[in-house]
């Protein structure tokens, strides 16, 4: 892989050196590092918010319990509860 040069000011180079040296790193191991958290949480925001769509529309839970009833959470007793 090709080396290249990326200008940030003197006071952010000196940030990404204090936490690559805290972390035992160099600078560059720190941030492809950081590059790879970067992209997985753009894709985990992504994924969560497909989920929650999802899980949101109606009679899913209980299409679900439907087909895996052993694996369904055991129903609330509603009996005794103040009106």
């Amino acid at each position: 892989m090709a080396d290249t040069t990326v200008k940030v000011d003197s006071e952010t180079r000196d940030r990404f050196a204090a936490v690559a040296a805290a972390r035992g790193q160099s600078v560059r191991a720190y941030l492809a590092e950081l590059a790879i958290e970067e992209e997985n949480q753009i894709k985990l925001s992504k994924a969560t918010a497909v989920f929650r769509d999802i899980i949101a529309r109606p009679g899913l839970a209980e299409a679900f319990d439907e087909a895996f009833p052993d694996d369904a959470p055991a129903r609330r007793s509603t009996a005794g509860r103040a009106a």
